[in-house]
């Protein structure tokens, strides 16, 4: 740690979670207001107290369908989102006891008026679930051999980390959940400010975090480099590709939705894990931000995401021949257009490769913005998702001294990004540490740049004045660059997304060495 540059880091950690928590404040104070009127259930809903692990009691509802008696149904389990109370799911819940589903839906632990602390998708998380499954089976018309699991964000995580933990789970729909934390958000080694100030404001204010997550939460913004071994253990406690060999082998079949602008959980975490899946599976990726995607149907309005949810439940639990079986797997909805693409898998997507070569070198002093940024956690990518307006940079105005260009030729034909773009370059620092965040955008004519995708990337202990190579994977997406444009990466060293770690007076040198040559790869659809 750089001692001197502590007191400005807790700084601004402190004003970005500080507006962060009022913001969630804002967005939750009409839940929260509802959640007293629901102890008075509408028809065909129960509100039920269950025990989960080591007895803390999980405040839950469960949806039947009607004239049940006699007879078993599959059941769905649906773990609440973070910091969303109970009532969450109820208009799907009650769609699905409608098609002939028992649901149970539950207040994760640490939330609201659910006991325990909020352990991030730990232990007793996991076995919440399998606890919550068995007061089903005792309790309700639910049959043992079809158990599913769902739910968005938090419930997504919990949903898949149970599949790796309990036989019974025979199919999951994870929308806009993790696959690895790590990955999600410390990418690059940068830690993701303004998610990590999001999730903690919103524990903070509708639950009553742990100890350990306080800790963590505290080490992690405070770039604690001592407990960063510690920190990444006690992340992959909590993520589902540790568990792989146990999913696979469970062989529940997994559903993933995710959206391309996801600045909370990157869609590049998900797209590994679904490659290395092995039983029944399904992939699809559309325009947003977190959670935005399946947020119309949690409202009952109509939803891709919930109903191809539906059909994948249908399917794998009451064995329906309704077709998901026979669709490619891969489903992706480019942020251009607003057709769907079918793929047989992820490797299959950007199938195509163009690459631009990064000649010359490009000097860029460090710690100060120059104009190029991811947007904003929540907006920017919603922003793109409704009104096609993602962050946006003149590119021409850019200060050369803070930010290296460079551009491709205008390409006469549109290109259809689609997939993982790859930098590949060598950096010299001055300085044994740094922060670097990579930029691709769609320039027109005139010169304004739409950005198509970023990524962070941090690096310490090297040895200042010596190169050393830098390969960074940006955020995959799926995007058209029309005819006339022309691709540009541009490097900086801040972002407000992101915790920099660029020493005072720091500089970085980008190279293109002869025995080694920079280029950023950009994935293509295959025509």
């Amino acid at each position: 740690m750089r001692k001197p540059r502590t007191a400005l880091r807790t700084t601004t950690t402190g004003a970005v979670s500080a507006a962060l928590l009022a913001g969630t404040a804002l967005a939750g104070a009409p839940t929260a207001a509802a959640a007293p009127a629901a102890t008075a259930a509408p028809p065909g809903i129960r509100f039920v107290d269950i025990a989960g692990d080591g007895g803390t009691v999980l405040k839950a509802n469960v949806v039947t369908p009607a004239g049940a008696e006699g007879r078993r149904y599959p059941v769905i389990v649906l773990p609440t989102s973070w910091a969303m109370p109970q009532a969450e799911y109820l208009v799907q819940a009650r769609k699905l006891a409608d098609a002939g589903y028992v649901v149970v839906s539950y207040n994760s632990r640490g939330f609201w008026q659910s006991g325990g602390h909020v352990e991030v998708a730990g232990p007793p998380d996991v076995a919440d679930a399998s606890k919550v499954i068995d007061w089903a089976l005792a309790h309700t018309p639910a049959d043992p051999e079809r158990v599913g699991m769902a739910g968005v964000s938090y419930g997504a995580g919990i949903s898949l980390l149970a599949a790796g933990h309990d036989k019974r789970i025979k199919a999951v729909v994870a929308m806009s959940g993790w696959a690895d934390l790590i990955d999600s958000i410390y990418s690059g080694r940068t830690q993701h400010l303004q998610a990590a100030g999001l999730l903690g404001g919103a524990g903070l204010l509708t639950g009553r975090p742990s100890a350990e997550f306080q800790q963590t939460l505290k080490d992690f913004l405070g770039s604690n480099l001592s407990k960063e071994q510690e920190m990444m253990a006690w992340g992959a406690k909590r993520s589902p590709a540790a568990y792989l060999d146990r999913i696979n082998a469970n062989g529940a079949a997994v559903m993933l939705g995710n959206a391309w602008g996801d600045t909370v959980f990157p869609p590049n975490q998900y797209a590994s894990f679904y490659e290395k899946l092995k039983g029944p599976k399904r992939l699809e990726f559309r325009p947003g931000d977190h959670a935005t995607a399946e947020a119309t149907g949690l409202l009952g309005l109509p939803n891709d995401t919930w109903t191809n949810a539906h059909r994948w439940f249908d399917h794998h639990l009451k064995g329906a021949d309704n077709g998901i079986d026979r669709e490619q797997p891969v489903q992706l909805k480019s942020r251009s257009t607003g057709g769907y693409e079918g793929y047989p898998d992820w490797k299959s997507v950007g199938a195509a490769e163009r690459r631009i070569a990064l000649p010359d070198s490009r000097k860029v002093y460090a710690n100060v913005d120059s104009g190029a940024n991811g947007g904003i956690v929540m907006l920017s990518s919603t922003l793109d998702q409704f009104l096609k307006l993602p962050p946006m940079a003149a590119v021409p105005l850019l200060p050369r001294p803070f930010a290296a260009v460079w551009q491709s030729e205008r390409y006469g034909s549109a290109q259809h990004v689609r997939g993982t773009a790859k930098l590949h370059t060598t950096v010299t620092s001055t300085k044994p540490s740094g922060t670097l965040v990579a930029y691709l955008y769609d320039v027109g004519p005139l010169g304004l740049g739409k950005l198509v995708s970023h990524a962070p990337y941090t690096f310490h202990d090297k040895a200042p004045g010596r190169p050393f190579a830098v390969d960074l994977e940006l955020f995959s997406t799926a995007y058209d660059v029309p005819a006339g444009h022309r691709l540009a990466l541009v490097v900086d060293t801040v972002d407000p997304l992101y915790i920099e770690h660029n020493p005072s007076g720091a500089r970085l040198t980008f190279s293109s060495p002869s025995s080694d040559p920079s280029y950023v790869s950009v994935p293509l659809r295959e025509e």
